[in-house]
C-alpha cells in the first residue's frame, strides 16, 4: 500500500548532450494536491551554458490493457511515451507494484502509438515509426518486428482467423499479420487524397473483408479485397462530410457505417464488398474488440479485477475486486525523459513559464531558489504572452484562452469558476483550435490570438479579446486571409496590425493556398487594408518582431531573415541564414527571436547555434553554440537567454 506521495524519480537524459549525466531528482507533492516541486540543481555546463533540468518528469500513455502474464498473474501493460516519442513497454504487476520496461525494438523517432490492440490470444500489438510491433506478456518480451511503408496506425482490428490488421496516417497504409504463420502482408497505399487521412476505425466482416472509415477533410469508408490488393469508396462525393466516417463489426457478421457517428438515420449494411444503404439502425450489437486510439485504456482483468486508475504522475496503480468490494493501491516506477515542452517564456514575477504536451502540464521554474512548480493544466499551452503582471496562454486543442496571475494562489482551472487561476476567458474552437501566436496590444487591454482550425478545415480565426470590457471579436479566415491562418502577428504604432500567415490547414485538413501572406489590419475596423504575396514560394512567416526604429524583423519557412518597413510595405533587407545555420528552432508557436536588455536581437537554431543581428548592417554574428539541440525557444531573463533542448531548460549566460 502507498504511504507517502514523497517518491524518487529517476530522469534518464538522452539528448546526445555528453555533458548531461544520469542524476536523481527529488519530487514533493504540493500542498494544494495540484501538482509537485521538483528539488533538484542547475548544472553548469560550460561555455556559458547551464542546463536546469527537466520541465516535465513525467510520461503519458498511449495505451493500458489490463490481462495477465505466463503465471496467470494480473498484469498492466502501458505503451510509454516521452519527448523521444513511443519508448517502451511497461508492464506493471497489479498486486505488488512491480514494474519492468521493456524498450521499443525500433528507433521512435519521435512517433509514439497512436493505436494498440490485444488480440484473442493475448499479444499486445502496436503500429508507429514504420515499424508493426508484437509484445508477449507470457514471454515477457517483444516477439515480432517488422518495418512497413510510412507512417502509423490510427486504428487496428482482429479478423475471424486472427490476423491482426492495421490502417496507417497519412496515406491510408493497410498491413496484416498473421501470427500462426508469423507473416506479414504490407498492402502499401489504398487510398490517395491530397491532404492527410486519418483513419479512426477498421473492422472485417466474416468472410475477410477489411473496412475503414477515415478523414478529417472529408470522411470516406474504404472497402477493402485481400485477394486483389484493392480498396473501393463506399461514400459518393455529396455523402462525405467535414470529420471521420466510422465502421463497426457486428455479431452478425457483417460491417456497419456511416460518415460520421453523429448522423444517426444514414447507415450503411457492408458485407462482402457490398453496400446497402438502410437509413436508421437501431440493432447494432459490436464485436467486443480489445483496441481503440492512444487513449485505449482496457480495464478489466480476466478474473473480473478491474483497474479503477493508472497515475503516471504520482506513480500509483488501484485496482478493485468487485467480488469483494475492496480496493488496493500499489505504487510503481518507471524512467522517463520528460515530457514535450512547447515553449517558455519569462513571466512578471521572474519566473520561466510554459507548458508540457502528453501530460498537459504548466511549469514554472524560480531561478533563484532552482526550483520547479508542475502543475496540471487545461490543455496544451501552445502561446504564451505577459500584459499587466499577468500571463496570457492560447490552449490547445479547444482554442482555449487563459489568464495567469503569478502573484495569487494556484486555483485549478474550471471553465466557469470565476475564482480559478489560471482563469478561463474565452473558447474560440472550431475557428481556431490550435494557437500559434499570441500577443499583447500596446493598449493595455487587447490580447489577439492567432491559429489552425478545427480538424479537416482549412484557414484558422483571429480572435482579439478585449481585457476590460471582457468581451471578445472573432475574426473567421474568409475575413482576414481566406484558406490561411495567421503565425506571425505585430502591432503596428498607427493602430494597424502586421500580420503573416501559414498555409497550414487544421489538422488533416486540405491545404488549399499556394503562398502564405502578409497583411495590415485596422485594430478600429477590423478591416484588411492591405495583403500581399511579400515573398513568392514561401509558406510561412515562422515570427516577427518589432524594433524600436520602427522596422519589422521577420523569418520565412524558419530558413530566411527579412527586415520589412511597415510604413512603405517594403522589404528592405533578406539574407538566407539557412545556408549558414540550418533551420531556426521550431514548435507550434516558435519563439525565434529573443530581445536583449539593450533591444539586441538574437535568433536561436535547431542545431544550436545562438546568432546576434548587428543592427543597421544586418550582420549574423555567431556568440554561441549550445551543447545540444534547441527545440524550443525562448526568452531573456537575469542576464541569460533560455530556450529547451529536447526536454531540458536550458541557459546561456550573456557576457
Amino acid at each position: 500500500m502507498r504511504t507517502k506521495f514523497t517518491f524518487l524519480l529517476l530522469i534518464y537524459v538522452s539528448l546526445s548532450l555528453e555533458a548531461f549525466s544520469q542524476k536523481q531528482v527529488r519530487v514533493i507533492p504540493l500542498p494544494d494536491k495540484t501538482g509537485f516541486t521538483v528539488e533538484t540543481s542547475t548544472k553548469d555546463l560550460g561555455n556559458g551554458f547551464f542546463d536546469h533540468g527537466v520541465a516535465s518528469p513525467i510520461s503519458n500513455h498511449r495505451g493500458v490493457v489490463s490481462t495477465i502474464d505466463g503465471k496467470g498473474k494480473n498484469v498492466v501493460l502501458v505503451w510509454l511515451f516521452d519527448h523521444r516519442g513511443g519508448y517502451s513497454l511497461l508492464m506493471i504487476d497489479a498486486e505488488t507494484g512491480k514494474s519492468e520496461e521493456f524498450p521499443i525494438p525500433f528507433d521512435p523517432k519521435q512517433d509514439t502509438p497512436y493505436s494498440s490492440i490485444l488480440s484473442k490470444d493475448n499479444k499486445f500489438y502496436t503500429h508507429f515509426s514504420d515499424h508493426f510491433t508484437e509484445f508477449d506478456p507470457v514471454k515477457r518480451a517483444f516477439t515480432f518486428t517488422q518495418k512497413t511503408m510510412p507512417q502509423m496506425a490510427m486504428s487496428m482490428t482482429e479478423d475471424d482467423n486472427g490476423k491482426i490488421w492495421s490502417v496507417t496516417y497519412p496515406n491510408s497504409g493497410l498491413v496484416a499479420f498473421d501470427p500462426k504463420k508469423r507473416e506479414l502482408v504490407d498492402y502499401a497505399y489504398v487510398n490517395k487524397e491530397n491532404w492527410r487521412q486519418y483513419q479512426r476505425s477498421i473492422v472485417a466482416d466474416n468472410k475477410g473483408w477489411i473496412y475503414f472509415g477515415l478523414g478529417n477533410a472529408s470522411s470516406q469508408i474504404l472497402a477493402f479485397n485481400p485477394n486483389t490488393g484493392k480498396a473501393s469508396g463506399i461514400l459518393p462525393q455529396n455523402e462525405r462530410k467535414l470529420g471521420t466516417a466510422a465502421v463497426y463489426r457486428d455479431e452478425n457478421g457483417k460491417v456497419y457505417g456511416r460518415a460520421l457517428e453523429s448522423i444517426k438515420d444514414q447507415w450503411y449494411e457492408l458485407y462482402k464488398g457490398e453496400a446497402r444503404k438502410i437509413g436508421e439502425y437501431n440493432d447494432l450489437k459490436p464485436v467486443k474488440i480489445i483496441t481503440g486510439s492512444q487513449s485505449l485504456f482496457h480495464r478489466n482483468f480476466p478474473d473480473g479485477t478491474i483497474l479503477k486508475n493508472l497515475d503516471l504522475v504520482n506513480r500509483i496503480l488501484i485496482t478493485e475486486n468487485p467480488k469483494t468490494n475492496t480496493t488496493k493501491e500499489v505504487s510503481f516506477d518507471y524512467t522517463s525523459d520528460g515530457a514535450i515542452v512547447m515553449g517558455i517564456g519569462t513571466a512578471p514575477d521572474g519566473t520561466i513559464v510554459g507548458g508540457t504536451a502528453f501530460p498537459m502540464r504548466f511549469f514554472n521554474y524560480d531561478l533563484k531558489k532552482d526550483r520547479w512548480v508542475n502543475r496540471y493544466a487545461l490543455g496544451q499551452f501552445n502561446a504564451l504572452v505577459n500584459q499587466n503582471k499577468k500571463v496570457y496562454f492560447g490552449v490547445y486543442s479547444g482554442g482555449h484562452l487563459i489568464e495567469w496571475d503569478p502573484y495569487k494562489p494556484w486555483v485549478q482551472t474550471k471553465l466557469n469558476d470565476k475564482s480559478s487561476n489560471p482563469l478561463h476567458l474565452t473558447t474560440v474552437s472550431p475557428e481556431l483550435i490550435r494557437p500559434y501566436r499570441i500577443i499583447a496590444h500596446p493598449d493595455g487591454k487587447t490580447i489577439i490570438m492567432g491559429g489552425t482550425p478545427q480538424y479537416g478545415a482549412t484557414g484558422g480565426g483571429l480572435l482579439l479579446y478585449d481585457n476590460q470590457a471582457k468581451n471578445r471579436i472573432l475574426l473567421t479566415d474568409s475575413m482576414v486571409v481566406k484558406d490561411q491562418s495567421s503565425m506571425s502577428l505585430v502591432p503596428l504604432k498607427n493602430g494597424k496590425l502586421l500580420g503573416g500567415t501559414t498555409t497550414s490547414p487544421g489538422t488533416g485538413g486540405e491545404k488549399k493556398a499556394k503562398e502564405a501572406q502578409m497583411y495590415i489590419m485596422d485594430m478600429g475596423s477590423k478591416k484588411i487594408e492591405w495583403q500581399e504575396v511579400v515573398f513568392p514560394g514561401v509558406q510561412e512567416y515562422s515570427e516577427m518582431r518589432m524594433m524600436p526604429d520602427g522596422l519589422v524583423y521577420g523569418i520565412t519557412d524558419k530558413r530566411n531573415f527579412f527586415v520589412f518597413d511597415p510604413a512603405t510595405k517594403q522589404v528592405v533587407y533578406t539574407k538566407d541564414i539557412f545556408s549558414e545555420f540550418g533551420p531556426t528552432t521550431a514548435e507550434q508557436s516558435p519563439r525565434i527571436f529573443v530581445m536583449g536588455p539593450k533591444n539586441e536581437v538574437y535568433i536561436l537554431f535547431a542545431k544550436g547555434a545562438i546568432v546576434q543581428v548587428l543592427p543597421k548592417s544586418y550582420e549574423m554574428k555567431l556568440i554561441a553554440t549550445a551543447p545540444g539541440p534547441i527545440k524550443a525557444g525562448g526568452d531573456y531573463a537575469h542576464g541569460r537567454i533560455f530556450f529547451v533542448s529536447g526536454s531540458h531548460l536550458m541557459s546561456y549566460k550573456l557576457k
